[in-house]
């Protein structure tokens, strides 16, 4: 249920799409992001940060698409997003000394150097990623584009997230 109310508002952004083509999509996105924290706030759920982050680039991003016209904003969104993810990643780990992948895994005990590796990881990762969707944005059309966005982004963050389980299952102790 979880996983549906995290990406609540990228399916809703695709069946939109579908239906009625990108700026119709980019509003129902930006509709969606709010009643995704509205519905977070109502369960009495902590929004998380990643939320509000992404309504806010939406609402910038969609915003910016739907009042100029222009489809290029909501293609870029993606992108800042990611980048962003890389440069918190980064900046909290070799400015203040601070792991957040450590801290959102606090269950599991990894040599520093393993949590240092993984977070370079994941950081060059939503770098990838960010800049992969920018090829696809700049030289694909917008249906194939939309198509990455949405199931190729999570197929990506999915074939991704087990391979760093793979790498960490050395790490995990046995169970007798």
């Amino acid at each position: 249920m979880q996983f549906l109310a995290d990406y609540f508002p990228l399916l809703l952004f695709f069946v939109a799409f579908k239906w009625q083509g990108i700026f119709v999509a980019t509003a129902t996105a930006i509709a969606a992001s709010v009643v995704q924290i509205g519905y977070f706030w109502a369960r009495g759920k902590k929004v998380q940060v990643v939320h509000w982050l992404s309504f806010g680039i939406i609402a910038i991003f969609g915003g910016a698409t739907l009042w100029l016209h222009d489809e290029t904003f909501i293609k870029w969104k993606p992108t800042v997003l990611y980048w962003i993810f890389a440069a918190v990643l980064l900046v909290g780990r070799f400015l203040f000394k601070r792991n957040f992948i450590a801290a959102l895994l606090k269950d599991l005990t990894l040599p520093e150097s393993v949590w240092t590796g993984l977070t370079l990881s994941w950081a060059g990762f939503f770098i990838l990623m960010g800049a992969v969707n920018l090829y696809v944005a700049s030289h694909f059309e917008l249906d194939t584009w939309v198509n990455f966005k949405v199931w190729g982004g999570i197929g990506l963050f999915l074939l991704f997230g087990i391979a760093q389980a793979f790498a960490l299952a050395r790490y995990m102790p046995e169970q007798s």
